[in-house]
């Protein structure tokens, strides 16, 4: 018989040792930080209260920026708060809390990438359906089932880590609590319900993945059939870095929950970690709104509302 040890806490990983260098640190993730929350607070404002903006695309753009703010906020802010009082410590619950919320969220943007991806295939494939196929009641319906695969994924796996057991080291080599880390701690011999969870997740990023990529298979089709090449390479650097971020996305995490323990790097887990907690909230406003010419109009109808609100003043 062995008695299950549940640990106070944990000691999430130090990137540097100086201090001078964790004030650097915190000054960096504080940047990308407030830009992010920036660019996403931005586009939640512009597609709430642009009525130009109320369509299917700027309805899963709105959810999109909403978790890319939730996702960062739930990891860089808890880092940032560490550098500057020279601590690694998370609690427990606080480490199981964190772990929830980042996989009810990255499990949630998978859902909504994948009915951007289909939203743009019925606009740019089957136009003359488009308000019948993605109605409101359609785009709701997506939506919820985005959400409720993040809930159900931050159910299983935070359950699956909470069951294990904790023995010896309480140093997570991370900058925030993910599973695989959380698994390397565990002194059980059987993690059933995270490996459940694992497989669970893997064919739920995959099928999403394929159907992200079939989409694009067809609105490329549809844009060689364009006659205008100006129309043809506006069409492909929009989706190419769609495709790349999204790519980013999934591989990353996938390769740092399939990885073998035993192959395990600090350095390169770290990497998969930051690409796809966060760069995807810094990158993801640049990249569906940076040639958008109805986020660029909301956005300047807005500036001119505040600069004349304040001369009114």
């Amino acid at each position: 018989m062995r008695n299950q040890t549940l640990p106070r806490g944990f000691l999430l990983l130090r990137l540097m040792d100086s201090r001078t260098l964790l004030g650097l640190q915190a000054a960096l993730f504080s940047l990308v930080y407030l830009v992010s929350v920036l660019e996403n607070l931005t586009i939640l404002l512009l597609t709430v209260l642009d009525h130009h903006l109320h369509t299917p695309m700027y309805f899963f753009l709105r959810h999109l920026s909403c978790l890319d703010l939730c996702l960062i906020s739930t990891t860089i802010p808890k880092s940032i708060v560490n550098s500057i009082t020279f601590s690694d410590s998370i609690s427990f619950l606080g480490c199981v809390s964190q772990l929830f919320l980042v996989m009810l969220l990255a499990g949630s943007e998978v859902g909504i990438l994948t009915a951007m991806s289909y939203d743009r295939y019925v606009a740019i494939c089957h136009p003359l359906h488009y308000e019948a196929v993605m109605s409101k009641g359609c785009c709701v319906q997506l939506v919820a089932v985005s959400w409720l695969s993040g809930v159900v994924f931050g159910i299983l796996y935070s359950a699956g880590t909470s069951s294990l057991e904790f023995c010896g080291s309480n140093q997570i080599q991370q900058f925030f609590c993910d599973v695989p880390s959380l698994a390397k701690l565990s002194c059980s011999e059987e993690h059933v319900i995270i490996n459940i969870s694992m497989v669970l997740g893997v064919l739920y990023a995959f099928s999403c993945l394929v159907c992200m990529v079939v989409s694009y298979v067809f609105i490329f089709s549809a844009v060689f059939k364009i006659p205008s090449r100006q129309s043809q390479s506006k069409a492909f650097s929009t989706c190419t870095p769609h495709l790349v971020i999204v790519g980013t996305f999934l591989l990353s995490g996938t390769v740092l929950y399939l990885k073998p323990a035993s192959n395990a790097s600090p350095i390169g887990d770290l990497l998969c970690s930051v690409l796809y907690s966060v760069v995807p909230p810094v990158s993801n406003p640049i990249i569906y709104c940076l040639r958008n010419r109805d986020i660029k109009s909301a956005l300047c109808k807005m500036l001119r509302k505040v600069r004349k609100g304040l001369i009114g003043d």
